[in-house]
């Protein structure tokens, strides 16, 4: 499957099988997504990848953070305000994601309890967080962005489907503490993945893009 074909085919998948990958197959793609490029070749990304009895104990811990109230709290700045067409394109997002699962914009509760679903993993049966050196900062946030592209295409050629999620950096405590990560590692953000479930209605989510022209200037 060529590159092409699989950025025109992917969407982000909320509702996975309860089918795990196989372990040699997950071995395989994380290393292939190590020849992905980075500034300096510093290759700074420290990949946490979570299944089984690991994923669901953190996925307890979330739901308990969230019943205390607590506001979120990201090691990085992940609290944009959008503004312009940015915010028009957010609200494009949202409406796409409510709308296939018929959630009406004044439904507050319904719309509360699909973010929710970000730190359930969607149920997907593994998730990997994206972490680095805080010292780093904006420079190694785009160094693990090229990793996460990368990793995400690799999945992709092997029929995985995923959901890029900045909200699993927004409470970092949970995972700090469950997988004993230093203080001074930052979770920036992180990734649901599986096999897609196609008969759920949330995979039914398309979004659009910006035309070429309105997106991309060429200088001769």
């Amino acid at each position: 499957m060529s590159i092409e074909t699989i950025l025109k085919n992917r969407y982000s998948v909320r509702a996975f099988q309860d089918k795990p990958i196989p372990e040699a197959l997950l071995q395989h793609i994380f290393a292939i997504a190590q020849l992905s490029p980075s500034n300096c070749n510093v290759q700074p990304w420290q990949t946490c990848v979570v299944s089984g009895a690991t994923k669901d104990t953190l996925k307890q811990k979330f739901m308990q953070t969230l019943m205390s109230g607590a506001a979120p709290n990201p090691d990085f700045n992940w609290l944009p305000q959008y503004q312009g067409i940015h915010r028009d394109r957010q609200f494009g997002s949202a409406n796409a994601l409510y709308s296939a699962i018929g959630v009406a914009r004044e439904d507050k509760k319904a719309r509360q309890m699909a973010m929710v679903r970000n730190w359930q993993f969607f149920d997907a049966p593994h998730a990997v967080f994206f972490t680095m050196d805080k010292y780093l900062d904006i420079m190694g946030a785009v160094d693990l962005g090229i990793y996460a592209q990368t990793l995400s295409l690799i999945m992709a050629q092997h029929g995985i489907s995923n959901c890029m999620q900045g909200a699993l950096g927004q409470f970092p405590d949970p995972i700090r503490e469950l997988l004993k990560l230093p203080d001074d590692r930052g979770i920036l953000f992180g990734m649901s993945f599986g096999y897609a479930d196609d008969n759920e209605a949330v995979n039914n989510t398309r979004t659009d893009r910006e035309v070429v022209e309105n997106a991309v200037a060429f200088f001769d």
